[in-house]
């Protein structure tokens, strides 16, 4: 927190509301709050403080009726050092591949435009290729609860940023679970809307036909507001939606979730994970939930076709730069992301048709039930494991999360309680495209009822 003002939208906003802090003041607090931890991995570069300082001012300098007309005014917030912010340089992670742009991405100019303050740019895995958030090419974030375990990543800076009480919320992205990984393992909520929902312009591409842009914030009425004003259809995107009339499905008080099977989670899951997700199941069945199994086979092969025949997506955008200066990015992301060289046209027109199936079978799913119910993760990955092996830990953080965006899916990480070596556990909720404000109220409740507290570790 900075200036003893958590930075929960209400919080904030109440103690801009009685006199107990201004926007100049918060902006001073946190930055000697960076300043203090020193380079822990959480941000690339900040924007210089006088310049922040300014824009608070002129925030200030509003009548009460303008102020009123920015749902975001004076809101701190970090912005994913792979989405563009005019003046400060893109790096996605990778020193070499920096550019400075001159005009910032849809995201950050709408939340600036809402009142936001943006901070700085924050850390991620190199290209968004991971979802460790140690694939850097500086100081590796580790988990701000136990640092013998990672952040997760791709968005592991804007995570942080938000765990540790230096923004009121942070704009990332989200590929194959970079945004709801992180939040999992940093205890906050990582909203991942609909696909294209939030316009993609200005953002430097992972898998450009599934990225979208995601936010971490502390509460769900916090991300749900950012959503409000970040959202909307963008000519310069052309992978942006508008939501379709009459398209939201409300979830009463009484609903069906659907869940794993239990034979399914314990072959990932370790007895704590399992036990915090059996716990959440339980406080869903008393917010009015009934429990229904599914089958996630279906899910769990879309999504391996993410790092299989789709990776060649990655190397359509990324591919030359690798190939012109291998020197510049790291191992692990050259291995990965060079795998597309080598897909055929057939192979990845296979996978589209195979994806098309798939998607046809989960359907079936929000016929029993109103929304699904996951494991954010299933469990913690600790950074020996991932020094052994790069790979494996990293592929099994994405087990609920990789066939979100393949198959169009809505979600919403939220915390769900501490484990007995002191990491967060979580859950997520998904719906279909566009369900993610019918859902919202019953993932607002459920976070609630944890007594979470919106402050850092």
């Amino acid at each position: 927190m900075s200036s003893g003002v958590p930075l929960d939208f209400t919080a904030l906003g109440t103690a801009y509301g009685s006199g107990a802090a201004t926007p100049t003041e918060i902006i001073r607090s946190l930055y000697a709050q960076i300043a203090a931890r020193g380079d822990d991995g959480v941000w690339v570069c900040l924007r210089p403080i006088d310049s922040v300082l300014a824009e608070a001012a002129r925030l200030e300098a509003l009548s009460p009726a303008a102020r009123a007309s920015l749902p975001l005014w004076g809101i701190p917030f970090g912005i994913k050092d792979s989405l563009d912010y005019a003046g400060l340089p893109t790096t996605a992670g990778c020193p070499g591949f920096a550019y400075r742009p001159t005009r910032s991405a849809a995201s950050v100019g709408r939340a600036i435009a809402a009142g936001a303050l943006a901070v700085g740019k924050t850390s991620l895995d190199q290209f968004a290729t991971g979802l460790v958030g140690v694939r850097v090419a500086g100081t590796a974030p580790v988990n701000p609860f136990n640092p013998a375990f990672v952040s997760g990543g791709s968005s592991s800076g804007s995570a942080l940023a938000v765990a540790l009480g230096q923004v009121g919320f942070a704009l990332a992205t989200d590929t194959a679970g970079s945004g709801r990984v992180p939040a999992g393992l940093c205890n906050v909520v990582g909203l991942k809307p609909t696909r294209g929902r939030i316009s993609k312009a200005g953002l430097v591409p992972a898998c450009r036909s599934f990225d979208c842009v995601t936010v971490m914030a502390h509460t769900v009425p916090d991300a749900m507001a950012v959503l409000a004003a970040t959202e909307g259809d963008d000519d310069d995107d052309p992978y942006s939606r508008a939501v379709p009339a009459g398209v939201e499905r409300p979830i009463g008080r009484r609903f069906r979730f659907a869940v794993p099977a239990g034979s399914f989670r314990r072959q990932w899951a370790d007895e704590a994970a399992e036990q915090g997700f059996l716990a959440a199941i339980a406080r869903l069945e008393g917010l009015g939930g009934t429990q229904v199994e599914f089958d996630i086979a279906p899910f769990v092969e879309a999504g391996a076709l993410l790092y299989g025949p789709f990776v060649a997506e990655r190397f359509a955008d990324l591919g030359e730069f690798i190939t012109a200066r291998p020197d510049a990015v790291l191992p692990v992301i050259r291995e990965i992301i060079g795998r597309g060289r080598a897909v055929s046209g057939s192979e990845l027109y296979r996978a589209q048709h195979r994806l098309a199936a798939l998607a046809a079978r989960t359907r079936q799913v929000w016929e029993d039930a109103d929304i699904m119910v996951v494991p954010t993760m299933p469990r913690p990955v600790s950074r020996a494991e991932i020094a052994q092996d790069p790979i494996g830990p990293n592929t099994m953080l994405g087990t609920y999360t990789t066939f979100g965006n393949l198959l169009d899916l809505s979600a919403v990480a939220v915390p769900a309680g501490f484990r007995p070596d002191g990491v967060p556990h979580g859950i997520t909720i998904l719906g279909p495209a566009f369900a993610e404000t019918g859902f919202a109220d019953l993932a607002a409740r459920f976070h609630q009822g944890m007594g979470t507290v919106p402050s850092g570790p």
